[in-house]
């Protein structure tokens, strides 16, 4: 098995707990914050739908520059909308995996802002690290948003108090 069909089997399963957990956003409230210092709903939402994107430049740039790159647009609209676009980018990003070689994931990629460099590591590494873990750290933030907004939860790598085991 080449590294990015392991890598596959993770993306597939966290692009679709990913995708249930944007479905419960709620429209009318992009600008609620559980605190001052947190990002409105709407922004995190869009971060969240968004982080594909960024999982192809680990994939298909040889290095990425916060200080010049380019980012979707990141105004919460509508839900419709919202996952509209995370199908397309989660679309754009499994599709880069899947065509990349072994070489490729062991390939580095730098990640810098500026002269600062943030990273430079194998990409199958940037990946995980940079994409997966990043878009799932967010994903759970949401999920306390949609908590303290009575918004069912889903259970995600397993029950929730919203959506128990049945047996």
């Amino acid at each position: 098995m080449t590294t990015a069909e392991v890598l596959l089997q993770d993306y597939d399963m966290e692009m679709g707990m990913t995708r249930r957990t944007l479905e419960r956003v709620p429209e009318d409230k992009p600008d609620y914050k559980p605190h001052e210092k947190s990002m409105a709903m709407g922004k995190l939402t869009m971060h969240v739908a968004t982080l594909p994107k960024f999982g192809t430049f680990i994939l298909t740039t040889p290095s990425m520059d916060l200080t010049t790159a380019k980012w979707p647009e990141m105004t919460f609209s509508t839900r419709e909308k919202l996952l509209a676009d995370f199908d397309a980018l989660a679309a754009e990003a499994r599709a880069a995996l899947a065509a990349s070689s072994d070489a490729d994931l062991a390939a580095p990629w730098k990640f810098s802002y500026g002269e600062h460099v943030l990273s430079n590591s194998p990409r199958s590494l940037a990946f995980r690290h940079m994409f997966f873990n990043h878009m799932i750290h967010h994903r759970a933030q949401l999920g306390v948003y949609l908590r303290l907004n009575d918004v069912p939860v889903p259970g995600l790598y397993g029950p929730s108090a919203d959506e128990p085991f049945k047996p």
